[in-house]
């Protein structure tokens, strides 16, 4: 007879293996598949004395647990705040911990509950990756952190903490390519800059969108200018595209930029 929450199943080869899971408050969790039933067996009392105890912790978990790291944060999360989600969330008062392991913990707003909900954090080589229509997406690219930006320079993380990606902690400074944000005279400019063969100054400008297309205005004229550089290029989605090209017909570009010669 099957032990309480385990069932035994078959593999596609033949092989049996023991799928594990439980209903409480009219929801079904399945808690995962083991190759043995005692395993198996094992994830279910986890799960159930995390349902009934509340003095059971995320930080309690060890390897020793027989229920993975991900349904354990999950089941927490349902027993306090009664919303299961199959990632490792954690809700809390306006933001959420998402748990790359029990010490690893990013910090969102609670506005970003319904993505991360559905979509799971990876992390590789010290980034940290999400799933999105096919391709693999550094997360901090979601808050206009490009990918070669240098923290300290390009963005802040005000409190030192570099996993709270929440809105009031973390600082853009230069979210475009080419722009950056200086002083200059005493007076905040956004500085637009394009390399050719060393960096050519395009224009100081009001507002990081104007430096932007600035930038993307400068490359269209260097490459009809004849450099065979493949320029990547601002992708603008704060403004309509009327008011974009509206700027890039206005937008001043620097003469160094507009009479640059091929040697």
């Amino acid at each position: 007879m099957s032990k309480p929450g385990v069932y035994e199943t078959t593999k596609k080869d033949g092989s049996t293996y023991y799928r594990t899971s439980l209903t409480r408050k009219g929801k079904h969790i399945s808690l995962g598949s083991f190759d043995d039933e005692e395993t198996a067996h094992r994830a279910y009392l986890d799960a159930c004395a995390i349902l009934d105890d509340p003095s059971i912790q995320i930080i309690d978990y060890s390897d020793e647990r027989a229920l993975s790291f991900d349904k354990w944060v999950s089941l927490i999360n349902f027993r306090d705040n009664r919303m299961y989600i199959s990632n490792p969330i954690y809700i809390l008062k306006k933001m959420f911990n998402y748990y790359i392991s029990p010490t690893e913990i990013l910090k969102f707003d609670a506005d970003e509950l319904f993505y991360y909900s559905s979509h799971k954090i990876m992390k590789r080589g010290g980034h940290y990756f999400v799933a999105d229509y096919g391709l693999q997406l550094n997360i901090r690219n979601r808050y206009g952190i490009r990918s070669y930006a240098v923290e300290g320079r390009d963005y802040i993380f005000l409190n030192g903490d570099i996993l709270d990606f929440r809105s009031a902690n973390l600082q853009v400074n230069n979210r475009f390519i080419g722009v950056t944000k200086e002083i200059h005279k005493g007076k905040t400019v956004y500085r637009a800059r394009i390399h050719i063969k060393g960096n050519y100054i395009i224009g100081d400008y009001p507002d990081d969108i104007t430096a932007a297309i600035a930038y993307n205005k400068a490359a269209d004229i260097l490459n009809i200018r004849g450099v065979k550089k493949n320029y990547a290029k601002n992708d603008i989605a704060d403004i309509s595209e009327s008011d974009y090209w509206q700027i890039y017909k206005e937008v001043k570009i620097s003469k160094a930029v507009r009479t640059y010669l091929m040697e």
